[in-house]
């Protein structure tokens, strides 16, 4: 086998999230029965980055690597480039390439207003003037990462009726989603969809779980429908297809191979202590 792929899975403390993570894989395998692919994690789990870069370069002449990542922040603008630039150093016979992560683009925009228009069915077709969305991220230092889920928010308030089209974060930034749910009750919405922005499961879908079933209680003349995490949605399964099928070959992230990010990842790795799915939450 010439060529491999390597999906790159963020990585959970809850075991459930990084098995989700390796039945995508195998979905996703079973869709391209010819392609090689292989997966590893940046955190949080049994096999990582440097390991799963080996794997994928035993008996390959070329590895691209796919992050099912949806935010562009320090795991994907730091950490993989300078993983990548130690296994091009590691297999010199090997050629090294990334993809650009799954994004927050249109095509993931799609499959959130799928989800929020299932919700609203679920609430019985609600007035969308007095009901409210949040859109849930996990929260990031990276502005910019933020700024995609403040991207996909504005996206859905253009296209759709309702009054109010919020974002809220778990952890590192603000606002979080009890006072999101206060602010949109106090200026009159009477239902609230709440759509997390993950791919697959973890402790915070969990803590997310806890937090509305609390909030239910806190409003109770409040009606509240929360989606779910959304991977293996047929929208995400097409975007890795057209993220692969797409590229050339020596496609890379912008940030692969990044003088800059390279010297930045290592003080990066020292400095923060992922808090993505335990409740201290620092950046990545």
């Amino acid at each position: 086998m010439n060529e491999t792929i390597l999906l790159i899975g963020h990585g959970s403390r809850n075991p459930a999230g990084n098995e989700e993570t390796l039945r995508f894989t195998a979905t996703w395998r079973a869709r391209h029965p010819d392609w090689r692919v292989e997966a590893c994690f940046i955190e949080l789990a049994d096999v990582l980055l440097d390991e799963g870069l080996d794997r994928a370069a035993a008996g390959s002449r070329q590895v691209i690597a796919l992050p099912l990542v949806l935010n562009a922040a320090g795991h994907v603008k730091m950490e993989i480039p300078a993983a990548i630039e130690a296994a091009r150093l590691r297999h010199p016979a090997v050629t090294f390439s990334c993809l650009p992560h799954l994004g927050m683009g249109r095509e993931v925009y799609s499959v959130l207003k799928q989800r929020i228009d299932h919700l609203m069915h679920e609430l019985a077709m609600p007035d969308p003037k007095t009901t409210g969305v949040i859109l849930l991220g996990r929260g990031s230092s990276d502005a910019g990462a933020n700024g995609e889920v403040a991207r996909i928010a504005r996206w859905l308030f253009e296209d759709a009726h309702h009054d109010l089209v919020d974002i809220a974060f778990t952890g590192v930034a603000f606002p979080r989603l009890e006072t999101v749910v206060q602010r949109q009750v106090k200026l009159g919405m009477t239902q609230i969809v709440i759509q997390p922005v993950y791919l697959f499961t973890g402790l915070l879908i969990e803590r997310i779980k806890a937090q509305v079933a609390r909030l239910r209680t806190a409003y109770s003349q409040v009606a509240f429908a929360l989606g779910g995490h959304f991977g293996f949605d047929e929208g995400v399964l097409a975007l890795a297809d057209s993220r692969v099928q797409g590229a050339s070959t020596g496609g890379m992230l912008e940030c692969d191979g990044c003088k800059y990010r390279l010297a930045a990842a290592s003080a990066h790795a020292h400095h923060h202590d992922h808090g993505h799915d335990h409740p201290v939450a620092i950046p990545s």
